[in-house]
Parts: C-alpha cells; sequence; structure tokens
C-alpha cells in the first residue's frame, strides 16, 4: 500500500518531475553554494546548488536568488527538496538566514508527510548546511568568528553503527539530540538507520545502547528485538533452507519498503549465491530500478542471509 502523502506534496512532487515553471529541480553551472546529503546506497541522495546577489561590501548580507536540487529518492525525497528551494526563495534569505530553516519547517510546507519518511527533510536542512559551509569558504566568511558552527564530514566519522546505510556513531548521537529522538522507531523514521536487515538494533553499541547512553535507559524507550536480524553466513544450509532465509528476508525487509512506493519483487529462481529478481509496478519502470536491486535488495540480503549472494536483474 502506497503512502498516504498530503495533497500539497502529491502536487509538488508532480509539478517538479514534469518540470512546471517556478520548481527547481536541476543544477545550478558555477554555483556560489554547493551541497550534497546522503547516499544512492541508502536510497536518497540530494545535490543542493544556490546562487547569490552579491552584495558590494558584505558578504554577510547575500541573498540567495536561485536554489536547485538533484535528487535521487522517493515521493517525499523529491518534494521535500523542491520544498527547501521554494522556502529560500520565496523568503529571500541570506545564506545564513536559511539556515533557520529546519526539517521540521519543510515537513509544515508539505502539510506533513509520513512519520517513515521524516529522513528525507533532515537529508534537505543537511544538503544546506553543506552549501552554506562551501559558500562561506568562496566568500571568505568566517562563520565561527560570527556565532555560527556548522558540523564538517569529519565531525561525522567514526564507527558505523548502520551496515546498511552506512551511518555512523558520531552521525547517529547528533542526531538523537537534535530532533529528541527516543526509540529505535524514532531513529530510522528520521534518519533510517536500522531501517533494513535491523541487526543494529540491539547490537553491543548499536542504536539503543545510543539512546541508553543520551537519555538513559529511562529516557529511552526499548523495542523489541526484530524478527529478522543478521543471519550467520559461516553455518551451512541446505539449497532450501537457503531459499526460505531469502524469501523471508525479502518479505520482511524489502518488499514493504517497495511496496510502500507503490512496488513490489518477485523472486524468479536462486541458483548457488545468485538470486535472479524482477521488480514490478512502479519500480520496474523506475530510472533506478537497477541500482535499486543492487544497491538495496543485495545489500540487505548480503547482510541479513549471506555476504557471498549476488542479485541478478531479470
Amino acid at each position: 500500500m502506497a503512502w498516504e502523502y498530503s495533497e500539497k506534496t502529491r502536487r509538488i512532487f508532480t509539478a517538479a518531475v514534469h518540470g512546471e515553471p517556478g520548481t527547481h529541480m536541476g543544477e545550478i553551472d558555477n554555483p556560489d553554494g554547493f551541497g550534497e546529503h546522503g547516499s544512492i546506497v541508502c536510497g536518497d541522495a540530494l545535490r543542493f546548488t544556490f546562487r547569490v546577489l552579491q552584495h558590494p561590501t558584505d558578504p554577510v548580507q547575500d541573498v540567495i536568488t536561485d536554489a536547485r536540487y538533484l535528487t535521487f529518492g522517493c515521493t517525499s525525497a523529491i518534494a521535500a527538496s523542491e520544498a527547501l528551494c521554494s522556502l529560500i526563495v520565496q523568503g529571500r534569505y541570506t545564506p545564513i538566514g536559511a539556515l533557520k530553516i529546519t526539517n521540521q519547517d519543510i515537513v509544515k510546507f508539505l502539510d506533513g508527510l509520513p512519520s517513515q519518511k521524516i529522513h528525507c527533510s533532515v537529508m534537505g536542512a543537511e544538503a544546506l548546511e553543506a552549501a552554506v559551509f562551501n559558500w562561506a569558504q568562496k566568500r571568505g566568511v568566517d562563520l565561527e568568528k560570527i556565532g555560527v558552527h556548522l558540523k564538517d564530514k569529519g565531525e561525522d566519522e567514526g564507527r558505523i553503527v548502520c551496515k546498511c546505510f552506512t551511518l555512523t556513531e558520531p552521525y547517529i548521537r547528533r542526531k538523537i539530540k537534535e530532533l529528541n529522538l527516543r526509540t529505535i522507531a524514532d531513529i530510522t523514521g528520521a534518519i533510517k538507520a536500522g531501517g533494513a536487515c535491523g541487526s543494529c538494533h540491539h547490537a553491543p553499541g548499536g542504536l539503543q545502547d545510543l539512546l541508553d547512553e543520551t537519555w538513559g535507559k529511562n529516557g529511552s524507550q526499548p523495542t523489541p528485538e526484530p524478527v529478522s536480524a543478521a543471519a550467520s553466513a559461516t553455518t551451512e544450509v541446505s539449497p532450501f533452507q537457503l531459499y526460505r532465509k531469502i524469501e523471508k528476508t525479502i518479505a520482511e525487509n524489502i518488499r514493504p519498503a517497495l511496496q510502500a512506493d507503490g512496488g513490489d519483487i518477485e523472486i524468479v529462481d536462486v541458483k548457488d549465491t545468485k538470486v535472479y529478481c524482477r521488480l514490478s509496478g512502479a519500480c520496474a519502470g523506475c530510472p533506478g530500478a537497477n541500482a535499486t536491486l543492487k544497491l538495496m535488495v543485495e545489500r540487505t540480503l548480503k547482510e541479513a542471509v549471506d555476504e557471498k549472494l549476488k542479485v541478478i536483474a531479470l
């Protein structure tokens, strides 16, 4: 079943993909600000660029006159990117002023988003910060000197907690505090961590441990052990057992995500370590279908079933 998007979200998405006047999908050549966030591996990635009207004497007073985005992702990712650009351009923000726009502002502009899609608005806010940092470097603005502190990429480097989406411990800790995330479901809905194989939910140093360390055991709300955790690839299994594990992982961890956006997946055959699959519905005609099979389906099966598995598209 597809997500229940607001009428405004659907309208903004449709206008953007059809390139209607006043929309912002695209990329600015030689932009004054350039930022990226996300990863195709996790299913969403955003490139954000903007141009400013430069102030003759004070770069802090530059005004953003155009903003564009290139988004690899679902309906909500595109709509949230469009909303971000609209808010910035309509508000005649300076780059520093634009930092006041939060993911909550983006969600409000869209008349709401499903809780499982809030990460799309977070992605836009993160890309905006990266673009403002880039603008400041080009214009010689010392952000720290004027009291603006942005997170650079180095601050989020560290131990990878969620391997499926390559999210690190510092990044997850930061988002738990910034977004007041109290449960594993909150984390998954906001930044996607733990949303695929589920093995990081209760592993040592995993999501529940980070919640407990941030809020205390009474401040966070533990969630039940996930139905499907990463399986050991060292135990010998029969072809039938392997097929059942693959089938179970697809049914529990992959198919719901595809069906949520109008698609589905069919296992055609399994031969040795090769899994022959076919996408259907909205996913079949999607330009990113092959990327979905290789980077989402295959990676999840490697994590949850056997690292030697390889997905073959039919």
